[in-house]
């Protein structure tokens, strides 16, 4: 059955265009029509700037439930993972579901209509596996369809505390124990239409350097997305010195991690050598500025490293905000705090990460884009807000980028289906609601 959207505006990868009819069949477009003023009979009217549905490529949705807990008081990265670990503690499969599914609806309220779910939290408390070894996996898959949003689920490797420590207490829900026990159970899960299952390596500091190959050679085996946390923090870098004698960049380059199929998550403190090995293998970057800022990470050589040919992505990781325009422009806008000069990227420039080479970092290049053949997944922003009123229409991109918030968002359109209508979900009424439910059964 096929059925049509009439934008408004949309934006088609360079400009954006007045007046643009969406033909959706079996969850695909089919024909973009340019130059429809007035919206065809039967057509499903969109109001504002559609662009194509956002990619969130870094998310840990338990996360979310450190909004706000974490801003009492100072510290450090360090001293904000100890919180995250006893919201880790009290998860289950059950509560875990509940919490996603809520907090994959505020992103679908964003705009997003994918996500990269950097998953590591595998077992019960003590490390003691489920009867579902995948249950906790499953659970964030299962929110992901009940929330309408599209997930690569990225199984994530994590056998370490640190070069050649155990797990402490609170990672053993994390660990597997060992690479090949880690792909044993990974190769279980299955992916479906809405969900892709990928690779992650926690860090270099979480798997053991002997262990590294494996789990690249897992995700080359399915041809699958294979993401890691890199060089976030001084401290790993300093410690993979000391342990390996080089960097981390340099030692998944020396275990065959790197290549286009490899996303690092933060890429902070690089030298030039790391930018040049990452770009050098076409592997992909995905800067999580709310997150980087919220726990003072720092700014990492995003403009650096995209002129070396690494593609950049983003994500809202922590969940400190979720709003992929606060994610792009904050790109744009912390370079222009480390240089002092402006106009780094165009409103363009930051909606492909934020769109095509998010979800192409997913797994899915077939995202992203307002063109017949790629999947009938996209977003429209209000022109008309306290925010984006006032700019002329040809410059809509511009303000949808610098002004719009995630509260712009009016719809959100995945595989044809109208998830979000009206700044309302479909399934979730209540976002609000389900999340404080869902965080306050975490609660002592």
């Amino acid at each position: 059955m096929q059925v049509t959207y009439w934008a408004e505006h949309a934006w088609l990868e360079t400009n954006t265009e007045p007046g643009v009819a969406l033909d959706v069949s079996d969850g695909r477009i089919t024909a973009v029509r340019k130059g429809v003023e007035a919206p065809p009979q039967g057509a499903t009217v969109l109001r504002g700037l559609t662009v194509p549905g956002l990619a969130n490529a870094h998310s840990h949705a338990f996360h979310r439930a450190l909004r706000g807990t974490v801003q009492v008081g100072s510290g450090t990265f360090w001293t904000w993972r100890e919180v995250m670990y006893q919201v880790a503690s009290r998860l289950t499969p059950e509560s875990y579901h509940a919490l996603a599914r809520a907090v994959y609806a505020e992103m679908a309220l964003a705009g997003i209509t994918a996500v990269g779910e950097f998953h590591y939290l595998h077992h019960a408390p003590g490390g003691v596996p489920y009867a579902d070894p995948n249950a906790m996996g499953e659970a964030l898959i299962e929110a992901a369809a009940d929330a309408g949003i599209r997930i690569t689920l990225l199984d994530t490797a994590y056998l370490s505390s640190g070069f050649g420590e155990a797990p402490n207490d609170h990672q053993l829900r994390f660990s597997d124990g060992t690479a090949d026990a880690w792909a044993e159970r990974a190769s279980r899960l299955k992916g479906r239409e809405h969900a892709l299952i990928g690779a992650a390596i926690h860090s270099v500091r979480a798997v053991p350097a002997a262990q590294l190959a494996t789990v690249a050679e897992w995700a080359a085996a399915r041809s699958a997305p294979l993401h890691v946390h890199l060089s976030e923090q001084t401290a790993e870098n300093e410690a993979c010195l000391a342990a390996h004698g080089c960097t981390p960049t340099r030692l998944l380059a020396d275990h065959g991690v790197l290549g286009p199929r490899t996303t690092g998550v933060h890429n902070t403190h690089l030298t030039d050598e790391d930018i040049a090995l990452l770009g050098g293998t076409s592997s992909g970057t995905c800067m999580c500025p709310t997150t980087e800022r919220d726990l003072a990470d720092g700014i990492g050589p995003a403009a650096a490293l995209q002129k070396a040919g690494s593609p950049l992505s983003l994500g809202s990781d922590s969940h400190a905000v979720i709003d992929l325009l606060e994610e792009a422009r904050a790109m744009e806008l912390n370079e222009r705090l480390r240089t002092r000069t402006r106009g780094h990227w165009t409103a363009a420039a930051l909606l492909r990460a934020a769109t095509s080479d998010g979800h192409a970092a997913l797994g899915r290049p077939d995202a992203g884009r307002l063109e017949p053949g790629a999947l009938a997944d996209f977003t429209t922003v209000a022109l008309d807000s306290v925010r984006t009123a006032g700019p002329v229409p040809r410059l809509a991109a511009e303000t949808t980028v610098f002004a719009a918030s995630a509260a712009d968002v009016r719809h959100t359109v995945v595989g044809g289906r109208h998830v979000v209508r009206d700044g309302v979900h479909a399934e979730v009424p209540d976002v609000a609601s389900a999340l404080s439910a869902a965080i306050a059964s975490l609660r002592d």
